[in-house]
Formats: structure tokens, C-alpha cells, sequence
């Protein structure tokens, strides 16, 4: 497997794999394959080169050098690509993740059940419309600044406008919850319910 290369499955899905890390992209790779049509990247610019229309997920490592994961993701939602984006990696999140599109974001190190589950619940949410999307980017960010060790976050203003478009959203989500996943569902509701908020096992 190359960092350009295409492991040529027939799966109706693609998953693009980077990673600076070769043996790291190549075994997340190993461990999609048997679902997933998977491509692999080493570093920010050969990710771009395998960025197409195709690309139905991304996992996406942020600490890279040259281009870093926060441009590239930057660059996908700039050209409007229809793709999910999970960022994969040992950078611990600060606000400064509230300004970054992704969908999810595991910390390394990461295991083959928790990495395929993630695929498989970003395609799933590939098929809700954007509302619904953004709620569940943004519930999840809120999840990992409420678990962050920085006291700080809680008065923050980027923490106070995350939750407070959390608010709008939930109050568009209350036509769609019906067709749900039950997972997803389940996550919705705890967020929905006073005093309660994502946690790990939305992961």
C-alpha cells in the first residue's frame, strides 16, 4: 500500500486514511479493508491529492508536518466535499477546536473496534440532513471541552457560543429525531436532558 494508493475493494464506501505515522495509516487501513475501499495518505499534501468526490470518510491525524490535519480539513470543507471527518490523534482539544468542521474526534491511541464503529456511525449520519449533522459536531466538541482538564473553558465565550448554538439547534432537530438511529437517538437525548451531555460512548 502506497501513500497514494487506492487498496482497490469493491465496498461501496471509501475511507481515506492520513497519517505522517506510515505503519499507524497502514494498520488503520488493515483494519478497514475487509468493509471499506481505503485510501492512504502519509502527510497533508498527499491527502489532498486523494481527496476527490469519492471519499465518503476521513480520518484525519492533526500534528503532521508541512500541511498540517487542520488545513486539510479546512481545505475539504472549502471545496465543499461531502465527506465525514473524524480527527484521529494524540492532540489533547482545546477551544480552539469550537472554529474546526469535523464530525468527530478520537485520541489516540485508538483501537480496531473503536475505529470501525466510527466509520460506520459517519457514514450513518452521511444520510441526515445538515442540521442534524451540525448538532452532533457540536455535541461532541461540547463533550470533550466539558471533559477538558483546562478550567478555564467553562466562562470562555467560544464555550458559551458553542452551547448556544447547540440550543438553536436542538430546536429545528424536534421534526427529524423519529428516524434516528437508536444510538444516535440515544446520544440526542442525553444532550436533550437537563444536566446531562455526550460522552465516550458516542465514540
Amino acid at each position: 500500500m502506497t501513500g497514494d494508493g487506492t487498496d482497490d475493494g469493491a465496498d461501496e464506501a471509501t475511507v481515506l486514511v492520513v497519517d505522517d505515522e506510515e505503519g499507524l495509516a497502514d494498520l488503520y487501513a488493515i483494519w478497514l479493508r475487509e468493509q471499506y475501499a481505503v485510501r492512504t495518505a502519509y502527510d497533508g499534501d498527499q491527502a489532498l491529492q486523494a481527496l476527490d468526490a469519492s471519499v465518503d470518510v476521513v480520518l484525519l491525524d492533526r500534528q503532521m508536518p508541512g500541511v498540517s490535519g487542520d488545513d486539510v480539513l479546512e481545505t475539504v470543507r472549502e471545496r465543499d466535499v461531502d465527506c465525514r471527518v473524524a480527527m484521529v490523534t494524540a492532540v489533547e482539544p482545546e477551544l480552539d477546536i469550537v472554529d474546526l468542521g469535523f464530525d468527530d474526534y478520537l485520541r489516540k491511541p485508538v483501537d480496531r473496534e473503536t475505529l470501525r464503529a466510527t466509520v460506520d456511525r459517519l457514514l450513518r449520519r452521511s444520510t441526515y440532513d445538515d442540521a442534524v449533522r451540525e448538532y452532533f459536531s457540536a455535541a461532541r466538541k461540547h463533550a470533550l471541552l466539558v471533559e477538558s482538564d483546562d478550567p478555564t473553558v467553562a466562562d470562555s465565550s467560544e464555550f458559551e457560543t458553542l452551547e448556544d448554538r447547540l440550543d438553536e439547534l436542538r430546536d429545528r432537530l424536534d421534526d427529524v429525531v423519529g428516524g434516528f438511529d437508536d444510538d444516535d437517538y440515544e446520544v440526542l437525548f442525553r444532550r436533550l436532558s437537563p444536566g446531562e451531555g455526550d460522552d465516550d460512548a458516542d465514540r
